[in-house]
C-alpha cells in the first residue's frame, strides 16, 4: 500500500465522475439553477422498481420467517398500485404510510410511487395527536397503516376529513366498524403468497425526475413539524452517492475500485432504521432496490438477535446509529457468532465518539466503518466518511459527494474561509423542493439553490466538513431529533412549571438523550415523575426527557433573555468527565 493518501480527493472525484464513467456527471437546470446531477442515476422511482424487478428470485426482503424474492415483492407493488388507482388516487395525491418495518412498508411506498402519489411516510413512534397533524397537513387521500398505529389513530380519524380509504394490515381483525377501513391482506394476500400474485402490469402515469414524490416530516424551531417536499431526483441521488464513497477509498489507498462481479455473493444489510426516515428510504431502501442486495429486518433491536441474524444470513452491512455498533462490539456473546461477512459498519444520525472508529477497526478486521451528514432537507446523504480518511479525521463527517456543494457563511450570509466557524449551507441536485404549504418557512431555509441547515461547522483545506454544533436548539437520541422547544412547550402546560429547559444529556451509546430543568411556581408542587408522564401522555416516548432536576429560581439567562443551556448541561457532565 502507498503512504496514505495516494490520491487526493479532488483527483479521485474528477476520476470517477469524468466523461464515460458510470458515476459521470452532468449539468441540468433545475427550477432555474444550474445544477450537477448523476447523468446515468435511474431518472425515477419507477425505474428503481423496475431495475429491482430484474434481480427475480434473489430474496430481498427477511422479516421473521417471512422470506419474499424481488419478484414477489414486485407483483405485491403492481397489485397494489392497480388497487389504488382503481380507488381513485392520481398524480401528485399524497398517499401517507403509517407503519413499523415489515414487508408492506416497502410495498406501499413503491405501489403508490408508481401511481404518481406524493408519498407521505409518518413517523410510526409518534401519538395519534402528532399523526392526526401529519395527516390533516399533508392532506392525504389514501392511508396504508398498520393495526398498532390505526388503533392509536382511530379517535383522531373524524379530523383526518382528506381521507377516502385505509388499508390496515398485520390486524386479526375481520371487520372494522370505519367504513373507510379495508384488510391490506384482501388486496395483495400476506407475504409468504405475494409470489403467486398475477404478474401485473406498470401504471400509465407519466412521471419525470422533477416532479414530486415524498413528503417527510422535519421538525423546526418553532415546534410544528414541516413536510419536507422531495422529488424523484432528490432520492435517487443516493443510489449513486454510496458507489462513489466506496470507489473513493480505493482511489485514495492507490488501487483501483474493483470491477462489479455478477457472481459475487449477494450484499445485506440488517436493517436498524426505520423505513420512514430519509435514511431508511432514500439511503438504504431505494438503493437495496436497485443493487439487488438484501434488506433483513427486525421488531424490536435487541444485539444478540442482531448478531444471529448477521451470522445466520451472511449480512455485509448494519449500523445506522452509534447505538448499534457499541452494542454489539461490548457484549459479552460476540464471539459466539460468525461475523466475519461484515464489510461495512455505518451510521449517522447522532453524534459518534472518535474512539468507535477505532473499535470497529480492532473489532472488525474486515469491515470498514462509515459515518456521513445529512438530512430530511438533504435527502439524506450529503457528505460520506469512511476508510483510511474515516480513521485519519474521527471527528468529521466526510466530504460532500461529487454533486454537492458546501460552505459555512457569518451571520449575514457571506461565505467565509476554510477553518472558521459557521453555519452550513448545501447545495446540490437532492436538496428537496420546499416545505410543503409553508412559503416563508421555505423562503427562510431555501436560497438560490442552497439550503441553510442551521448547523454549525467548518471545513478544511481539503472539503472535509466538521459538524461543531446545531444551531437549531436540537437534540439526537440514538438517532431520532428532538426539537427541545416542543419538550419544553409540553413542559410549560403542567399548572406548576414556571420556568422549563431540554438540553441534551450525555448517553454512551445513544450520543445524546433530553433531560428536563424546572424551576416550578410559588406554592406549585409537581415531582419528576409526574412531569415526566405528563410529557409523556402528550409526546411520543422518544421525545420524554429521562431525567427532570428542579432549580430554585429563574433559569439563567443571558442579556437578551435566552437560556443559558451551556450552564444547564453541566448538571447533566458524568462525574468522571466533570472531574
Amino acid at each position: 500500500m502507498t503512504d496514505w493518501p495516494a490520491m487526493s480527493i479532488a483527483a479521485a472525484h474528477g476520476m470517477l465522475t469524468a466523461p464515460g464513467q458510470p458515476l459521470e456527471m452532468e449539468t441540468r437546470d433545475i427550477r432555474g439553477i444550474p445544477t450537477r446531477t448523476w447523468k446515468n442515476a435511474p431518472p425515477t422511482l419507477a425505474h428503481v422498481f423496475l431495475a429491482g424487478r430484474a434481480h427475480g428470485d434473489k430474496v430481498f426482503l427477511v422479516h421473521d420467517d417471512e422470506r419474499i424474492t424481488f419478484e414477489a415483492f414486485s407483483r405485491a407493488v403492481l397489485a397494489l398500485a392497480a388497487q389504488l388507482a382503481a380507488d381513485g388516487v392520481a398524480k401528485g395525491d399524497r398517499v401517507a404510510i403509517v407503519m413499523r418495518n415489515i414487508p408492506e412498508w416497502p410495498v406501499a411506498f413503491f405501489a403508490a410511487q408508481l401511481c404518481g402519489a406524493i408519498v407521505t411516510p409518518l413517523n410510526a413512534w409518534w401519538t395519534g395527536a402528532e399523526l392526526e397533524y401529519g395527516l390533516v397537513d399533508s392532506g392525504a387521500k389514501m392511508l396504508l397503516v398498520d393495526a398498532e398505529r390505526l388503533a392509536r389513530l382511530t379517535a383522531h380519524l373524524p379530523e383526518c376529513r382528506d381521507l377516502t380509504r385505509i388499508y390496515v394490515t398485520r390486524s386479526n381483525d375481520e371487520e372494522s366498524g370505519n367504513p373507510l377501513v379495508r384488510r391490506l391482506k384482501d388486496v395483495i394476500g400476506t407475504p409468504e403468497t405475494w409470489a403467486a400474485l398475477p404478474e401485473g402490469t406498470m401504471p400509465a402515469v407519466a412521471i419525470d425526475p422533477e416532479d414530486d414524490a415524498t413528503i417527510f416530516y422535519t421538525s423546526g424551531t418553532t415546534g410544528k413539524p414541516k413536510g419536507a417536499l422531495g422529488t424523484h431526483r432528490n432520492i435517487v441521488s443516493n443510489i449513486m452517492a454510496s458507489a462513489l464513497s466506496a470507489a473513493r477509498t480505493y482511489l485514495r489507498r492507490g488501487e483501483a475500485p474493483p470491477a462489479p462481479d455478477p457472481l459475487a455473493p449477494q450484499k445485506g444489510t440488517l436493517l436498524s432504521v426505520p423505513f420512514f426516515h430519509a435514511t431508511g428510504c432514500h439511503a438504504i431502501l431505494s438503493p437495496s432496490l436497485f443493487a439487488g442486495a438484501k434488506l433483513v429486518m427486525m421488531r424490536k433491536w435487541d444485539p444478540e438477535t442482531a448478531m444471529a441474524l448477521i451470522e445466520r444470513e451472511r449480512l455485509t452491512g448494519c449500523g445506522g446509529v452509534p447505538t448499534i455498533a457499541w452494542q454489539i462490539i461490548e457484549h459479552p456473546n460476540r464471539h459466539n457468532y460468525d461475523l466475519s461477512s461484515l464489510e461495512s459498519v455505518a451510521y449517522g444520525g447522532a453524534p459518534s465518539a472518535p474512539e468507535l472508529v477505532r473499535q470497529i477497526k480492532a473489532q472488525f478486521g474486515g469491515a470498514s466503518a462509515g459515518n456521513g451528514w445529512g438530512m430530511t432537507e438533504t435527502s439524506a446523504t450529503f457528505t460520506h466518511h469512511m476508510g483510511e480518511d474515516y480513521q485519519n479525521r474521527p471527528d468529521s463527517a466526510g466530504p460532500p459527494v461529487p454533486v454537492c456543494d458546501v460552505k459555512v457563511t457569518d451571520p449575514d450570509g457571506r461565505e467565509l474561509p476554510p477553518g472558521e466557524v459557521g453555519e452550513l449551507w448545501g447545495r446540490g441536485p437532492n436538496i428537496v423542493k420546499e416545505y410543503w404549504r409553508k412559503p416563508q418557512a421555505t423562503a427562510e431555509t431555501f436560497i438560490d439553490g442552497w439550503v441553510r441547515t442551521g448547523d454549525l461547522a467548518r471545513i478544511d483545506d481539503e472539503g472535509f466538513v466538521f459538524i461543531i454544533d446545531r444551531a437549531k436548539d436540537m437534540l439526537i437520541r440514538g438517532g431520532e431529533n428532538i426539537y427541545c422547544v416542543e419538550v419544553e412547550n409540553a413542559l410549560y402546560d403542567h399548572p406548576a412549571v414556571m420556568d422549563a429547559a431540554i438540553v441534551a444529556r450525555p448517553h454512551h451509546s445513544l450520543g445524546e438523550e433530553p433531560a428536563a430543568v424546572v424551576t416550578l411556581k410559588d406554592g406549585g408542587h409537581a415531582t419528576a415523575d409526574e412531569l415526566r408522564a405528563f410529557v409523556a401522555a402528550r409526546l411520543a416516548g422518544f421525545k420524554v426527557p429521562v431525567e427532570v432536576r428542579f432549580w430554585t429560581g429563574p433559569l439563567p439567562r443571558n442579556a437578551n433573555g435566552k437560556i443559558l443551556k451551556s450552564e444547564l448541561k453541566k448538571l447533566f457532565v458524568p462525574a468522571a468527565v466533570a472531574a
